[in-house]
């Protein structure tokens, strides 16, 4: 009986081992203390103890927000703060973002650094969480969030704006141009978008076609593959995201057809297309710094620091003369 009794305890604590590994999807932490000697910059400690940072992203599963999460950690690291980061499976899971930045605020951390995929949906979590003395920072997408600390992250209309000029420059007035989107309510994407569309047609170019794709490679290239189906003519394509454009130039690709194709966030997976001469460029964020400046700030303002109400992350157009120097600042951040 004993043994049965002991083999019963030794099968449930393994069961429970098991069902704490898996639960660790679409989670990754950074322990503060696992980066230096202890000593550190001392920030993390300012009133006696190590502070935690929750970290809600839009997801963890595409290039972009891995160059965000690996700036947060190592902000953790350098700062000696706990970090704890989560995001969806994917940025059209929006009530998946929601419940999670619920658990977090759950967990009574010192500040939150958040990225909504649609600001309206997460505001009363928001409100809560200020409510709570808990301070709100926002990255990479802003909202109208009054108690917010600050925003960090690309002015995503100028991003547009850029992007449109640049498309613009190598067209002539009267041009057919498609515009792929993301998920709708997506403020980033959303922006981007208007920028570059008013930029385009300030400049005489026609909008042929405007279609989300929600930020998806599939979506994109099967998109894609309709407008190609409806409208002939096509000279350039500008996608709200690197991946969405990754997908319009396989779709470009299939139909054997030459069109000018921009996207958006400078990921390495773009880079190299560039280089390899399929996307014509794409407009570079600087979503490690994103990161970084995210968790710093978050450590600043739960010490009661003054920190800027908005902070531009700034962005860079990469195309074939300054795609190869891109792709090994890239590199160098997985390495």
């Amino acid at each position: 009986m004993k043994k049965r009794n002991w083999l019963l305890v030794l099968g449930l604590t393994l069961a429970m081992l098991l069902a704490a590994c898996g639960s660790g999807e679409g989670t990754s932490t950074s322990n503060g203390n696992a980066g230096g000697s202890g000593s550190g910059s001392g920030d993390g400690d300012a009133d006696g103890g190590t502070k935690n940072i929750s970290v809600v992203l839009k997801t963890l599963s595409s290039p972009y927000w891995k160059y965000v999460e690996a700036g947060a950690k190592k902000a953790g690291e350098d700062l000696g703060v706990n970090v704890t980061i989560v995001g969806p499976s994917s940025e059209a899971e929006i009530i998946q973002q929601v419940n999670m930045l619920e658990d977090q605020l759950s967990q009574q951390p010192d500040a939150i650094v958040v990225s909504p995929t649609q600001p309206d949906t997460v505001i009363p979590v928001l409100e809560d969480a200020s409510s709570q003395g808990v301070p709100v920072l926002l990255i990479d997408s802003d909202a109208d969030f009054e108690g917010k600390v600050t925003f960090i992250g690309t002015e995503n209309y100028d991003a547009g704006q850029e992007a449109g000029k640049e498309i613009a420059s190598k067209l002539q007035p009267g041009d057919k141009v498609v515009l792929i989107a993301g998920a709708l309510g997506n403020p980033a994407t959303d922006a981007r978008i208007k920028g570059a569309k008013d930029a385009l047609e300030e400049a005489g170019m026609v909008i042929a076609a405007e279609q989300p794709a929600d930020s998806d490679k599939a979506k994109a290239m099967s998109v894609m593959e309709n407008i190609l189906e409806a409208e002939d003519d096509i000279k350039a394509v500008f996608s709200a995201n690197d991946d969405m454009a990754i997908g319009v130039l396989r779709a470009v690709e299939a139909a054997n057809l030459d069109i000018i194709i921009y996207g958006t966030d400078g990921t390495e997976e773009a880079v190299q297309s560039i280089i390899d001469g399929g996307l014509t460029g794409t407009i570079a964020q600087n979503p490690y710094n994103m990161g970084y400046e995210g968790v710093k700030s978050a450590l600043a303002a739960a010490n009661g620091e003054t920190v800027e109400e908005r902070i531009d992350s700034g962005v860079e157009i990469i195309t074939s003369e300054n795609a190869q120097k891109q792709l090994e600042f890239l590199q160098s951040l997985s390495n």
